[in-house]
């Protein structure tokens, strides 16, 4: 059973809430967020990328940087940029792309369900970038930022959240860097409190659909202060941290595509030919070409797109990791054409997120920055929920969440 518990949000004033929210900040650089911030001492740039208080080229991981971080969240508070709610509250976030909502609960999740396997993940995280973020939660005593989850649908939930979204929320605007809508509501009602809890009570799991890092963060410090407080009871406010979690069905995943400098010595014809042995290609022509369904992919090489049909036997459909597109694209290209064994380490190798569509791999492959692009089919929510029940880890690069959870809009203090 997963337990969640309502908090007490600290959140702007209606009227400056554009100002103070922001993107998340692993979604952006430090310049992009001083250039994004610029003169706007109200946006949380100030306190996710601390760095920008500071002359170009700062380390992001200095000492200092992190106790600016601190400075800032106390700024925000002192000058009302940021207000607790007095009571306790769970919150409706909405998020619009495309003319598609999707609804997601702000809930504080239990530390405890993180590390014993309730709350589950379903890739590997990085020491360096886990601690990055234990030591900004340290320093605010706050998650600053949520985590996203998914949850098994719900229909009393669905309910509950329509029943709120025919109201006027509490924050309502377009984000202008991407134009996609946010809203959120603040749910007060003791009884609709109490049935948020209770569902989410009834449901064996949740799943980290993005931001492993942070979620390990959070739980670590969490576990952390719980050992060293000596009159640790269980209910203490960092027992918990903020996640939004959204229906499963709700959530839109996109592609995850990979460009490459070179084809490992060979020809573009010997490429193909290789290519040959475990797909069946068929050349499209210069109109850019998506992949259909699972097991396609679309290759551009030379000013031409090429479907690959992954062929029978050349997968395992009862392999729950080795099924995925990913898999089959690293094993039998990456890895066994064009020798790239190491997603993570290979520097012959990027990754573009599916928002940015099949032009920006033509555009980079045409201006001689890459030599050949792979287009994938999304991963679906099912496969990804399969995998973490199965305590299996995706491969890396494997997923693309849009639309990102705007950050800023609430944050859980920890004390």
């Amino acid at each position: 059973m997963a337990i969640v518990k309502p908090f007490k949000g600290l959140r702007p004033p209606k009227d400056l809430v554009e100002r103070v929210e922001s993107r998340p900040y692993d979604v952006l650089n430090s310049e992009e967020a001083r250039s994004e911030a610029g003169d706007n001492e109200m946006s949380l740039y100030h306190i996710i990328r601390p760095e920008i208080n500071f002359p170009e080229g700062t380390d992001e991981h200095d000492p200092k940087v992190y106790t600016a971080a601190a400075d800032q969240f106390k700024k925000f508070q002192e000058k009302g940029w940021l207000v607790q709610d007095e009571k306790e509250h769970y919150y409706i976030y909405a998020q619009t792309m495309n003319g598609k909502t999707q609804y997601g609960l702000v809930v504080g999740a239990y530390v405890e369900d993180y590390l014993n396997g309730v709350i589950k993940k379903h890739e590997l995280t990085r020491a360096d970038k886990e601690e990055d973020r234990m030591k900004h939660v340290r320093v605010n005593d706050a998650n600053i930022e949520p985590v996203f989850f998914a949850y098994p649908d719900n229909e009393v939930l669905l309910q509950l959240i329509n029943r709120y979204a025919q109201t006027e929320p509490v924050y309502d605007f377009i984000a202008p860097i991407d134009g996609f809508g946010h809203k959120l509501w603040v749910i007060s009602d003791e009884n609709d409190i109490n049935t948020i809890t209770a569902e989410f009570r009834n449901m064996p799991s949740l799943y980290i659909a993005d931001g492993h890092h942070r979620s390990a963060a959070a739980a670590l410090v969490g576990a952390e202060k719980a050992k060293n407080n000596p009159d640790h009871k269980g209910d203490e406010e960092y027992n918990y941290f903020m996640a939004v979690c959204f229906p499963a069905s709700q959530l839109t995943i996109l592609d995850y595509n990979r460009v490459v400098k070179d084809l490992n010595g060979l020809t573009s014809q010997q490429f193909l030919d290789a290519l040959s042995r475990n797909f069946e290609v068929v050349k499209k022509g210069t109109d850019n070409y998506k992949p259909a369904k699972l097991h396609e992919f679309s290759l551009y090489l030379d000013g031409e797109w090429y479907a690959l049909n992954a062929k029978p036997g050349t997968f395992d459909d009862n392999d729950p990791i080795g099924v995925l597109d990913v898999s089959i694209s690293s094993k039998l290209i990456l890895d066994e054409i064009l020798g790239i064994k190491d997603l993570r380490k290979d520097k012959r190798i990027d990754f573009v997120g599916g928002l940015r569509g099949l032009d920006e791999l033509k555009r980079r492959v045409d201006s001689g920055e890459m030599k050949m692009a792979l287009a994938l089919y999304p991963v679906t929510m099912k496969q990804i929920m399969d995998i973490a029940d199965s305590g299996n880890i995706m491969p890396p690069k494997a997923t693309w969440f849009e639309p990102k959870l705007r950050s800023g809009l609430v944050i859980h203090k920890l004390s």
